[in-house]
């Protein structure tokens, strides 16, 4: 029976879809290459792979638009990969979601999916920077809560959790520079997105 993949996020997991759909309605970031990974070591299984992220998103962005973006999709893989921005905004701009806010919407958002999909498996990816480029010392701390938010949420909702950070930065550390992963401590670069690519794979293939 036909699977239906689909990838929700901020501009990680965007990348250049919005700007081009109809060329790029994958992007041309992880979501791409997990597609295209599988795919071709899956020739034949009818699995459908959909992105839905969109630059600049929040937490409460894909709250507001998770109706017509996930739930009326009916994907029987649904993977998350938020948080970023929700810290970026913040310092930025002074419109960020504080962690316990961000958290109280996930729950709200893992619980509207589980009724309404409750054959659904979910898989929460955890958000990630490393400290360079526009990235500050403050951020790294709240990070790290938000990660550890993410995957409690993961445990308490049977969800695959993807430890997206442990990944980018053992990449980091490996490569001897950040900047091989990250552009600017928040967006992977090629490499990064492969890592990305290669972890969602290790961590969802065998539930597909």
């Amino acid at each position: 029976m036909k699977k239906l993949i689909l990838f929700q996020g901020d501009s990680v997991t965007d990348c250049q879809r919005t700007g081009n759909p109809e060329a790029l309605p994958l992007g041309i970031g992880y979501p791409y290459m997990v597609a295209a990974r599988y795919q071709a070591d899956h020739p034949g299984s009818g699995v459908e792979f959909i992105n839905r992220g969109i630059s600049g998103n929040r937490v409460v962005d894909l709250y507001a638009r998770w109706k017509i973006d996930a739930l009326n999709l009916k994907p029987d893989v649904l993977s998350i990969l938020i948080g970023v921005n929700d810290t970026w905004h913040e310092f930025a701009r002074q419109n960020g979601v504080e962690v316990e806010r961000a958290e109280t919407i996930y729950r709200m958002l893992l619980e509207w999916t589980r009724r309404e999909l409750p054959m659904v498996k979910l898989v929460l990816c955890e958000p990630f920077v490393l400290e360079f480029g526009v990235v500050e010392p403050p951020w790294v701390i709240e990070m790290k809560a938000r990660s550890a938010m993410v995957k409690k949420l993961a445990a308490e909702y049977d969800a695959i959790f993807v430890p997206f950070q442990s990944i980018v930065s053992a990449g980091a550390e490996a490569a001897g520079d950040p900047a091989v992963i990250l552009r600017d401590g928040v967006h992977p670069t090629p490499v990064g997105h492969q890592l990305m690519a290669d972890a969602w794979l290790a961590a969802v293939t065998p539930f597909i």
